[in-house]
């Protein structure tokens, strides 16, 4: 229990004397002395100690987003910034700092609930107690203090003035206090005891205009004929002469009496402020109230006080104001109070001179609660609740603290206190000189009183006599009056400071008036208790006002006097006559017909009286209540005590401001009778208190649920004063229990029940501070210091007889939350606050029975107002602070409240209602913080017991999955920062055991985990307004909060919108710029905004729907830096939490210590994928990957098996994301990662293959994803940041150089990528294989960069748009089933641009990756042969591809697709497109194929169909062969390009498979539209008209050339030196040299420089090209690999010329025919050789529609001509010449043959062209013989 002292109400009020009087025979005295006397007791564990640890300071965590390089901003704001932190994230040294060793991350806990405020949180319940900071006391808001600094006159000062200062009501013309005295003496009178001025303190309700302070200034009587005070106001002569200084200092050194001088008025506050506290003001601004300006000279610039609107400080202690006051006005003969209003001020002339004061606003602290308007006090400066100030702490009694004081130990005296100063309070600012001045509105306040004051003031008004006097009155406290000349009461306080009390005071001196007007105020100690007989005798004076030979004498006029016992409470004007004079027995009726009196005995003297007391109370029937309370205690009264139970029962009819000023003693005499009175007085005390505790309720001030003076007089007041009274408990409880008792077997018992129910919760507290009080006491003394109490076992009778009232009580709540009465809840919670408070004070077990009584009655799930109840009483008894130190039920439980708690919180969650689910959620959660927070906590085996406690909730969630699931995910979200705060601080044994029930219990478990990531991921804030928009759906359940936060706790929201009204300030702003912690109700209510920032919030989340990205918008920016700043933390530690239980569940498992499925480890692997995919702050990545490597150590082999195949995918694809990350630190640990997935690969299978066929496939995922093309500004895509990344990582990958240095970086021991098998010794790792992976992995990523490279102009250029197809097909080959895609993508390219060959190569390359799988799985019907002869038809099918499939079947890739249908399908479609491009001999292989398939299956009618297709087929092959116009399928141009912009083609030929109906021309213009397009301003497009050989040194630049030549493929055997001219219908002989991979074309040229010669100077280039690989390709051009050339001199081309007709005709004649019938076409072909060849019109040479060499006109005439006619002739070499002649007499044989022949063939109408050929023949022959003359013999 806290003691704590009274501060007095007031400086000078003396009650020690009562105090000494001897009390015993007057009770009640005794009872209200007691009352007011002893120290305040409380008990310090009511409600609740808290202390936390400081703030956690959070750190900006880096996440990957646009915001490229965050990291390094953090480092150099950091460094520039060492301590610009919000206060309220100080740097703490956090003391739930983390053992190193421990934990990866922060705790979750506190960036959940960052702002986490038990307070706050605590006054939230339902019912909640708050604790009044004080008792109310006499002073409210304002304190003033007024100090007197100088007065001056004109004339100068030399006599001594006195004056007195009090609060003045000018409308109500009523005093507010007494007089404050001070006395200003002229420099050289003074002594120098009184240097220091007391400064007097004053009290104000609230400020308002009428109030002012009222001067009144009095000087030494006037000496008649002396110097009058006329001087100090007259115009001239302004200074006094040295002869009136004299004669008025040694006059006022002889004269003691004194005269009123002056007045003035001075009003505190502007008129404007009205009289309310409020008026219009805008809680911006504090109100200034100034002094009103007329009384300020122009210096005084300062308002005088600035008030707030709740009357609280604006400023500072410190701030006082001077005021100077010129206004006083000088006294006439007589002024009145009414004179004090004169407006017009006729009476009174002003005085020259200054009055200088100091006014000060003394703070009343500011305490949190809004009490200033009823309870601020002297003593505010206690904390709210009870953190004491060190200051204050030895000023406590206190209940279960190890302190013990005496109460008075603060007073260096002894003496209770000094009589003219006040008790300092703590505040430096109030120093002992200062004079409080009682506030006489203490008296008739609805207040109690809380000091003892008991005294009288008595003001003297006037004395009408008939003729003028000097009359001043002596006032005198007796006793009786027997004897005149007995000395009266020492009861008159001094007006000197610092003297005792006196025997009488005296006033002022009227001068010379016959209506003699006072203004004094004569204070009178009064006696404890008085008699008829005290009365106050006044005595009148008069005295001469001249001096003569010695000081002046009065001389006694008259006596007046007034019995205490009739007038003492009057309030008005009281008149008396006056007696001439004393005889004894004066007040006697018998004795006043002797008396004689002056004035005719008419009531001349005029007084009036104001009684200030808190013993004596004014109203008639309280004071029968003591006096009967007396007569009972001394047993004085007949012993049946009627006459108490009337002044009992009549207590109900006293006034409200009198019961409440006598509340306290009341209540303890009361209590008193409770306690030891018999049955009948127990119950009238009962139902009087009953009656009392309801009125003051109902008429308390502020609606509050505890009447705010209750709750003082149980925390406070209520006493057992040492043991002097016994303890209240046992009769109360007996009383009460037995009204419960009849209540509940239905006796009437009448209206009271109901209020005894409302006022439960005092009568419940009153119990229990009695039983502390009592425990206190009997523990106290035999405690060795530095030990709690131990509590106290209650006595068996009195323990059963509050078990069976707590049992009627909670029958009463039952019963009426069934009928919804809110009287019930109200109920509930004192109930609940009765086992709290038990819990600090008498045995924990006890209490259990309370409890487990309440737990009975509201069993289950029951209904939802019932529930309610339940789920606040938990919540307030587990509020305890010692809740987790509280014992089980049995010795052997452990801590029964906790297990309580679990057990109905879990009930709760499967509740209907679903505001139940919430609470029951968030009560958890502010427990576990609470807990957590908890500076008794801290050290690890706390939290681990406190871990151990919550447990068993994990293990119940798992044994109800569904009930988790149910709840919604704000829910979800508390639940699982709770279990994961458990799971934190629990040990590994007990973590274990949670895994080792089932396997799917384990699975559970983890599925929590994976929740609680999926629910606390950081997404970044997009732009808002897209997101914005998203929003738009009206929210299910509308929060009561706005929601800012999705991922935060719920009392963020309330945080931030409270924050978001006040405006934040800067650090350091003026103490004026206020946060307004509290504004006016009306102006924060919800519909009118406070800001303009939440006035936006607001509109927009009305409109969206409370959306909270709109909100998080309308933030301060740096509330939304702090909520994102949490947010981010929070995810980083869940995250971190997760890793760290992740880890040790794989130490678990590695030891096959658990239940878990090994077979997979789908627990580990789960969470791996859920963490690997959700977005991670950088501190989780650089702690994952050290596990990430260790889980892969531990259970490589079951990670890396076929099982697991859908998690590697998952694994590598986030790795290969990572690569791509901007961050390098996140990018590195990728890298690792891949690593680490490789080493595991050859641990495991002491190779890559699978490993890469598996990241081929996520690669190609990946590629979907990220971007890997960006627009340059020219309009055109190049390689974007994120491929350029991933390039890099993939090299690092298998950078051997760098690979040590990473590994160290990233935390990871240097043998991490040591890769050895089981039951080898060896590491099987190896740079060169991972090299091969790092490239066939870049290999796939630049296909695919090349191909979205090629964006745009997919659709114009076909030929890059299939290259690049084809190049992605090449590059994921690992992987059948990408690589398929590719090529059916390609197939489809090709299909659309009518390629029909290439179409079909695809299909046949996809039927090929098919046969070769199956062929190696030994699966289907086809072999080895059958693949061979594939490869003839597509040489693209190889085998490399082969031995991989069966190693990359990766789940949902492989074998699935790989089936003998597939290949049976695609076969069909390659037949179907060969036969489109009419080549046919290729139809053949690949039915041939097919066959097998439909033999094995035995389906006949397929056999059927496809024996009717193989038919056709040769019938078509038949067909294109006997044809005489020879059949192509295709054309052929060598393209060169030569040119920058180009890009890779530059410098690079192509040859280009064409349609065969494609000519050169059309070529040409297709390929420069190609080009055209991709040329800039700078580049132009030129074709090189011929093909030459192109040196690329000697071309312009800025020129891009097209060099375009028509080839002719070569055919395998064909012999490429032969001089001869090729003609292609010789070629179409064969049916495989469809195949072709050379190709040639001839370039005539001259040797002598000459653009065109004649034949003897036509040579001849014939250039071989070679591709690569063979058309028909996948492709429809083929890189050029090699080309070679050889010349002809001019006449090898002419010998040429001639053998390749001969031979052309030697072919026609000897070709074989099937039968003679089929004449007709050789016939044909035969007249059209010859007409070429001898006809005489058309002597020329058969052409080709090749280049034409050979100049038209010429034929073999003009060979002849040209080589064997003169100077050429000579110029040939002999071995030619005669070639020449041999092919020129072949040619005439052959040709003489042929002729022949035609002539057997012909009909009737062919004799004339006959005959024409017969004729050309021989003139030709002439012709020749010129110049061969042995031809004629030849032929």
């Amino acid at each position: 229990m806290g003691r704590k002292p009274r501060l007095p109400v007031a400086a000078n009020l003396n009650v020690d004397s009562l105090l000494d009087e001897n009390l015993e025979q007057w009770p009640h005295l005794n009872e209200l002395v007691q009352c007011y006397k002893t120290d305040w007791i409380k008990d310090e564990n009511k409600y609740g100690h808290y202390e936390s640890v400081g703030n956690v300071s959070f750190q900006n965590q880096i996440f990957e987003g646009p915001d490229t390089d965050i990291e390094t901003e953090i480092h150099l704001a950091n460094a520039r910034q060492d301590k610009i932190e919000d206060n309220t994230d100080d740097d703490v040294p956090s003391t739930s700092g983390r053992q190193l060793t421990e934990h990866y991350g922060e705790s979750p806990l506190p960036a959940y609930e960052p702002v986490f405020d038990w307070e706050n949180e605590r006054s939230m319940i339902f019912g909640q107690r708050i604790p009044e900071s004080n008792m109310p006391q006499s002073s409210s808001g304002l304190k003033i203090s007024v100090k007197v600094l100088s007065l001056s006159f004109q004339a100068g000062l030399v006599e001594p003035f006195y004056g007195t200062i009090s609060l003045y009501n000018k409308e109500r013309r009523e005093k507010l206090s007494e007089d404050f005295i001070f006395r200003v003496v002229p420099s050289e009178m003074q002594d120098a005891s009184s240097s220091s001025e007391p400064r007097g303190l004053f009290y104000l309700d609230t400020p308002s205009s009428s109030v002012c302070l009222l001067i009144q200034l009095e000087k030494c009587a006037t000496e008649e004929g002396g110097v009058t005070p006329s001087v100090y106001s007259r115009k001239e002569p302004v200074h006094l002469t040295e002869r009136e200084k004299q004669k008025l200092q040694v006059w006022s050194r002889m004269m003691p009496y004194r005269e009123s001088f002056s007045w003035a008025i001075i009003p505190l506050f502007d008129s404007n402020i009205g009289s309310a506290s409020g008026g219009s003001a805008s809680p911006s601004s504090p109100l200034a109230h100034s002094l009103s300006g007329v009384n300020l000279q122009e210096g005084v610039s300062e308002p005088i006080t600035k008030v707030t609107l709740d009357g609280q400080l604006g400023y500072s202690s410190g701030n006082s104001v001077v005021v100077e006051v010129s206004n006083l006005n000088k006294v006439k003969e007589s002024y009145t109070e009414d004179s004090l209003q004169d407006p017009k001020r006729k009476v009174h002339k002003p005085v020259k001179g200054v009055l200088r004061l100091e006014i000060e606003k003394i703070q009343a602290a500011n305490t949190e609660y809004d009490n200033a308007s009823d309870s601020g006090s002297i003593t505010n400066d206690m904390d709210h609740g009870d953190r004491v100030a060190d200051s204050m702490v030895n000023e406590w009694r206190s209940i279960h603290s190890n302190r013990h004081h005496s109460g008075y130990s603060k007073f260096s005296d002894g003496k209770e206190q000094p009589s003219n100063g006040s008790v300092a309070t703590g505040h430096a600012d109030v120093t002992t000189n200062d004079v409080q001045a009682f506030d006489f509105r203490t008296t008739i306040r609805n207040e109690p009183f809380l000091q003892l004051f008991h005294c009288l003031y008595v003001y003297p008004l006037t004395v009408s006599l008939s003729r003028k006097r000097n009359l001043f009155i002596r006032i005198e406290l007796r006793k009786d009056d027997a004897d005149t000349r007995k000395q009266p009461l020492e009861a008159m306080y001094s007006r000197e400071p610092g003297t005792s009390l006196q025997k009488w005071a005296h006033t002022q001196v009227s001068p010379g008036n016959r209506v003699a007007c006072y203004h004094d105020e004569i204070k009178v100690s009064l006696p404890s208790m008085w008699t008829p007989q005290h009365h106050l005798l006044f005595t009148f004076f008069h005295i001469d006002l001249q001096t003569k030979l010695e000081a002046p004498k009065p001389v006694i006029i008259g006596y007046a006097a007034l019995p205490l016992s009739t007038h003492a409470q009057l309030r008005s004007d009281i008149s008396i006559p006056i007696m001439k004079e004393l005889v004894p027995h004066y007040l006697q009726d018998s004795g006043k017909e002797r008396l004689d009196y002056l004035e005719d005995g008419k009531s001349v003297f005029r007084l009036r009286l104001r009684l200030c007391s808190s013993l004596y109370p004014v109203s008639e029937r309280i004071r029968d209540f003591f006096l009967e309370y007396d007569r009972h205690t001394l047993r004085t009264s007949p012993p049946w005590g009627s006459e108490l139970l009337e002044a009992i029962n009549s207590l109900k009819n006293v006034d409200s401001t009198a019961l409440l000023q006598f509340l306290h003693p009341i209540l303890n005499m009361l209590l008193h009778l409770i306690g030891n009175g018999g049955e009948t007085l127990q119950v009238a005390a009962f139902r009087a208190m009953v009656n009392i505790l309801t009125r003051v309720q109902q008429e308390s001030v502020d609606e509050a649920e505890r009447n705010i003076f209750l709750v003082n007089y149980v925390d406070y007041a209520f006493d057992d004063f040492g043991g002097r009274q016994t303890p209240v408990y046992p009769g109360l409880s007996t009383v009460w229990g037995s009204l419960a008792r009849s209540k509940a077997k239905g006796y009437r018992v009448g209206p009271v029940y109901d209020d005894v129910l409302s006022m439960a919760w005092f009568f419940l507290e009153l119990i229990v501070k009695s039983m502390a009080l009592e425990q206190t006491r009997l523990l106290y003394h035999n405690l060795p210091l530095g030990e709690d109490i131990p509590p106290m076992q209650l006595k068996e009778g009195v323990f059963r007889c509050i078990m069976q009232l707590y049992d009627c009580l909670l029958t009463e709540v039952h019963e009426r939350c069934k009928r919804g009465l809110s009287l019930a809840k109200r109920l509930n919670s004192s109930l609940a606050f009765f086992c709290y408070d038990l819990l600090s004070t008498i045995e924990p077990r006890q209490v259990f029975e309370l409890v487990s009584l309440y737990l009975d009655k509201f069993s289950g799930v029951c209904q939802s107002v019932l529930h309610d109840c339940k789920l606040t009483f938990l919540q307030i008894i587990c509020d305890h602070d010692l809740f987790v130190e509280m014992p089980g039920r049995d010795p052997s439980d452990r801590n029964y409240l906790s297990s309580v708690l679990i057990q109905e919180l879990f009930l709760t969650w499967d509740h209907d209602d679903l505001s139940q689910r919430a609470k029951a959620a968030r009560i958890l959660v502010v427990l576990l913080c609470k807990h957590d927070f908890d500076s008794r906590y801290q050290k690890p085996e706390d939290k681990l017991y406190i871990a151990q406690l919550y447990f068993p909730l994990v293990g119940q969630i798992l044994d109800e999955m569904p009930v988790f699931y149910n709840l919604n995910t704000v829910e979800k979200r508390e639940v699982l920062i709770v279990v994961l705060q458990i799971l934190r601080n629990l040990d590994d044994a007990s973590l274990v055991k949670a895994w080792q029930q089932n396997i799917a219990r384990t699975r559970l478990f983890f599925k929590l985990l994976e929740e609680c990531l999926v629910l606390f991921e950081h997404r970044k804030t997009v732009d808002s307004l897209l997101i914005g928009g998203s929003s738009r759906s009206p929210v299910a359940d509308a929060p009561m909060s706005p929601k800012y936060s999705d991922r935060l706790s719920p009392a963020i929201n309330q945080y931030l919108s409270e924050a978001s009204r006040q405006e934040v300030r800067p650090q350091g702003a003026s103490e004026n710029g206020y946060l307004w912690q509290r504004v006016n109700s009306q102006l924060s209510s919800p519909s009118q905004p406070f800001s303009l920032r939440e006035a936006l919030a607001q509109a927009q989340s009305s409109r969206i729907g409370a959306s909270t990205q709109a909100l998080r918008e309308s933030l301060h920016p740096v509330l939304r830096q702090k909520l994102e700043l949490w947010e981010e933390n929070l995810s980083a530690a869940i995250s971190l939490q997760i890793l760290e239980i992740t880890e040790k569940f794989s130490r678990s498992a590695a030891s096959h210590g658990i239940a878990t499925d090994y077979g997979k480890l789908d627990c580990m692997t789960s969470i791996f994928t859920s963490i690997f995919s959700r977005s991670q702050a950088l501190a989780f990545w650089k702690a994952l990957f050290p596990v990430f490597n260790s889980v892969f150590q531990l259970h490589g082999a079951t990670l890396m098996a076929r099982e697991n195949d859908r998690f590697l995918k998952q694994i590598a694809f986030h790795l290969l994301r990572l690569a791509v990350f901007r961050n390098e630190n996140i990018r590195k640990r990728a890298v690792i990662g891949l690593q680490i997935l490789v080493r595991s690969s050859f641990s495991h299978f002491t190779q890559t293959a699978r490993l890469r066929a598996m990241l081929t496939i996520t690669l190609s995922e990946l590629m979907s994803d990220v971007q890997v093309t960006q627009m340059k500004s020219d309009g055109t895509l190049e390689e974007s940041g994120e491929a350029c990344r991933l390039r890099r990582s993939l090299e690092e990958m298998s950078d051997e150089s760098k690979s040590g240095n990473l590994l160290t970086e990233c935390g990871l021991p240097e043998s991490s990528l040591v890769a050895i098998p089981e039951k080898s010794t060896e590491s099987r790792w190896s740079w060169s294989e991972v090299k091969f992976l790092s490239n066939s992995l870049l290999l796939a990523l630049d296909a695919s960069l090349e191909h979205a490279l090629l964006g745009s102009l997919m659709n114009t250029d076909r030929y890059a748009a299939a290259e690049s197809f084809y190049k992605l097909a090449m590059a994921f080959a690992p992987v059948p089933d990408l690589h398929i895609m590719w090529l059916l993508h390609l197939c489809d390219a090709h299909q659309e641009m009518q390629s029909w060959a290439e179409a079909a190569q695809c299909a046949v390359a996809v039927a090929g990756v098919v046969m070769q799988a199956l062929v190696s799985r030994n699966d289907g019907v086809w072999s080895n042969n059958h693949v061979t002869a594939l490869r003839k038809i597509c040489p693209m099918v190889s085998t490399e591809i082969t031995s991989e499939t069966s190693a990359a079947e990766v789940e949902g890739y492989g074998a699935s697709k790989l089936t003998v249908d597939s290949a049976v399908k695609y076969l069909q479609l390659a037949n179907k497109l060969f036969s489109q491009a009419e080549l046919y001999h290729f139809c053949g292989s690949i039915l041939e194929l097919v066959i097998p398939v439909y033999k094995s299956r035995r389906s006949y009618g397929q056999l059927a169909k496809c024996h009717s297709m193989l038919t056709n087929i040769y019938e078509s092959i038949l067909e294109q062969e006997s044809s005489p116009i020879p059949f192509t399928d295709a054309t052929y141009y060598r393209v060169g390009f030569y040119g920058e912009k180009f890009g890779k083609l530059d410098k690079k030929e192509y040859v280009y498979r064409e349609p065969r109906d494609v000519r050169l021309g059309d070529i040409m213009e297709k390929l420069s539209h190609i080009y055209e397009l991709r040329m800039d301003g700078n580049h132009t497009l030129h074709i090189i008209p011929d093909s030459r050989q192109v040196k690329a040194d000697e071309l312009q630049p800025g020129v891009c050339y097209l060099q375009i030549t028509a080839v002719d493929p070569v055919m395998e055997d064909e012999d490429l030196g032969s001089r001869r001219e090729r003609i292609f219908s010789l070629s179409t002989g064969s049916v495989r040299a469809r195949v072709f991979d050379r190709f040639l074309f001839d370039t005539p040229f001259t040797k002598n420089g000459k653009t065109q010669g004649g034949l003897e100077d036509q040579w001849k280039r014939r250039t071989v090209v070679q591709t690569e690989g063979s058309f028909p390709a996948l492709v429809n051009r083929l890189l050029v690999t090699k080309s070679e050339s050889l010349e002809f001199s001019p006449v090898e081309n002419a010998i040429g010329m001639i053998e390749t007709r001969t031979a052309a005709l030697r072919n026609e004649l000897e070709e074989p025919r099937s039968s003679d019938g089929d004449q007709l076409p050789r016939l044909q072909s035969l007249q059209r050789i010859l007409q070429g060849s001898v006809a005489v019109q058309v002597s020329v040479l058969y052409i080709t529609h090749r280049t034409l060499f050979i100049p038209v006109n010429s034929g073999v005439l003009s060979v002849c001509t040209a080589f064997l006619s003169g100077e050429p002739a000579t110029r040939l070499r002999s071995q030619e010449l005669q070639q020449l002649i041999a092919a020129l007499l072949e040619f005439m044989a052959v040709c003489k043959r042929a002729i022949r022949v035609h002539f057997r063939l012909i009909g009737d109408e062919d004799q004339d062209f006959h005959t024409q050929l017969v004729n050309g023949f021989q003139s030709l022959t002439a012709e020749l013989s010129h110049y061969i003359p042995a031809i004629l013999s030849e032929l």
